[in-house]
């Protein structure tokens, strides 16, 4: 009897400190885990005349802009779009938009995120088409926001700025046009 007791009081207290001493709250929000990229092979760079494998059409239409000119195309490509143009007798000029799209085949997100926080940017961390990302929104001279997610082998990010305007959600339109691009066929 005695033997059953000192067994049953040995499991008793072997449980007790397991459970305690493997009992812990760890602070945070539950995140599903997976790849750090889901498209480890993948290149987002100019190809067949394409940006960021979108058209300068689907740019357009994507910010709902009349014209569209790309300057610059390469790794980094640069737009100019104009929205809200009135036509005809006493035209006026629309909204300009500045649009900056750009490829790093072996940036790291980590980098970007500290090279915007560094530059006083408002970071917001986001999972834009199954890939970590981050929106940096700094109104210096306008309403901007650069969407940023890691892709590839590197990171990828579409810039958006609005000229003189504090009014417009910038994030949206880069965060479309990131989404966009994480999305697209080759």
């Amino acid at each position: 009897m005695r033997r059953r007791f000192k067994a049953v009081a040995a499991a008793a207290v072997t449980a007790v400190v397991a459970i305690s001493g493997c009992s812990q709250t760890v602070e945070g929000t539950a995140r599903r885990a997976g790849p750090a990229v889901p498209d480890p092979e993948r290149s987002f760079g100019y190809v067949d005349d394409r940006c960021g494998l979108l058209e300068d059409s689907s740019i357009e239409e994507m910010l709902g802009a009349q014209n569209v000119v790309r300057p610059y195309s390469g790794a980094v490509c640069q737009y100019v779009l104009e929205r809200d143009v009135k036509p005809g007798p006493g035209a006026e000029p629309g909204t300009m938009i500045d649009v900056v799209y750009s490829w790093f085949e072996s940036g790291s997100l980590e980098r970007e995120r500290a090279l915007a926080a560094e530059r006083g940017a408002q970071i917001t961390d986001k999972d834009i088409e199954r890939h970590q990302a981050f929106l940096a929104r700094r109104d210096t001279n306008g309403a901007a926001c650069s969407a940023t997610a890691a892709a590839g082998s590197g990171v990828v990010s579409w810039w958006v700025q609005y000229r003189g305007k504090t009014d417009v959600d910038s994030c949206t339109d880069a965060e479309k046009l990131l989404a966009a691009t994480l999305s697209s066929e080759m």
